[in-house]
């Protein structure tokens, strides 16, 4: 129901971008903390993105920074941040928390005891680089733009950008600082966006827009597991590496959404035992489901292809006694069949 569908957007994108799960965090304080960060700066500077992760306590643990010590550099967040594993180690070392039956791990803090003052050499630099230095440092190398550029592109469209398109979009993100929303809007103006090919929604956003679409709510603990199935668990990625979008439309993530938009329909459905308009036409019947999602937009084949489901109802319902019946369920299955048609699964 929210108003910024677009700040939400970005908080998933940046939740499977610095990929952190419950699983290894054992935390839903933590992680809802994490969320909620990541959600205050969606559209912000990712340079001030980067510096907040790295200390972030969720990530901390995820990834092992509370246990990075000077004198046993623990490499895991090193390798996720730059894949420059023992000296950005040694440059991230010093982060300590407590821990507290009842409590959990808290007071995430930064402790200089732990922390390996000695000469680091990063990206053919030498000095006493510290956490922030290493964030820094890993925004101003070179690769850094290009990387951010396509990869953020990524989430919106599935091809890559044109030289030119890459080139400006790297420009506008240097000129501004490292300002995310400068680069999403012109993303989001770009005309492959609107004339390029369809792509897949993330489950979650294909669920949030069914149950926005029918106006239902977060009324079940069942989309959890059914975001499961289709392979994005909120708060939960399989690694590091975040979500496999090339496993999100296949033949087993496939029964998952059509299992999806069934769950969303139930006590939604009309009832083949009560009234229901006998002499309702097959395009009434077309229009009626899609007004049930709150007229999503479908391209000429697939309103045709309804149509022609529509009127197959329709001569098969030769005997007056069964219109009622009929009627009821080509209505209930006319709106499955638009839930998981192309034109909603993809975007």
């Amino acid at each position: 129901r929210t108003n910024r569908p677009l700040t939400e957007r970005m908080t998933l994108v940046w939740h499977d971008w610095f990929a952190t799960s419950n699983e290894g965090v054992g935390s839903q304080r933590l992680m809802i903390n994490q969320n909620e960060m990541l959600r205050k700066n969606a559209l912000g500077s990712f340079r001030d993105l980067v510096v907040r992760v790295a200390r972030d306590p969720a990530m901390l643990l995820w990834l092992s920074g509370a246990q990075n010590r000077k004198d046993s550099p623990n490499e895991n967040f090193a390798r996720e941040l730059m894949e420059l594993v023992r000296e950005q180690a040694r440059a991230l070392t010093g982060f300590r928390n407590d821990w507290d039956d009842g409590v959990g791990p808290n007071n995430f803090r930064f402790d200089a005891k732990y922390h390996d003052y000695g000469v680091k050499r990063i990206f053919g630099k030498k000095g006493r680089f510290e956490w922030r230095d290493s964030c820094e440092m890993c925004l101003t190398h070179p690769s850094h733009p290009s990387f951010f550029v396509e990869k953020l592109w990524s989430y919106f469209i599935p091809v890559p950008p044109g030289r030119k398109t890459r080139r400006a979009l790297q420009s506008l993100y240097v000129r501004g600082h490292y300002e995310v929303r400068p680069v999403v809007e012109a993303i989001l103006r770009h005309p492959v966006l609107y004339e390029g090919p369809r792509m897949v929604k993330p489950p979650v956003v294909y669920l949030a827009g069914l149950l926005r679409g029918s106006g239902r709510w977060i009324d079940t603990e069942s989309w959890t597991w059914l975001a499961d199935m289709m392979r994005q668990r909120l708060f939960v990625p399989p690694n590091v590496a975040g979500w496999e979008d090339d496993r999100w439309l296949d033949t087993g993530t496939w029964r998952a959404r059509w299992l999806t938009a069934s769950y969303v329909l139930r006590d939604r459905e009309e009832d083949p035992g009560q009234p229901y308009d006998e002499t309702e036409q097959p395009e009434t019947a077309v229009e009626r489901a899609l007004r049930f999602w709150g007229q999503p937009a479908v391209s000429a084949t697939t309103r045709a292809r309804l149509l022609t489901f529509a009127q197959r109802v329709s001569a098969a319902a030769d005997k007056p006694y069964k219109r009622r019946g009929y009627f009821a369920s080509r209505q209930n299955a006319l709106r499955l069949l638009v839930a998981t048609s192309p034109d909603l699964q993809t975007s």
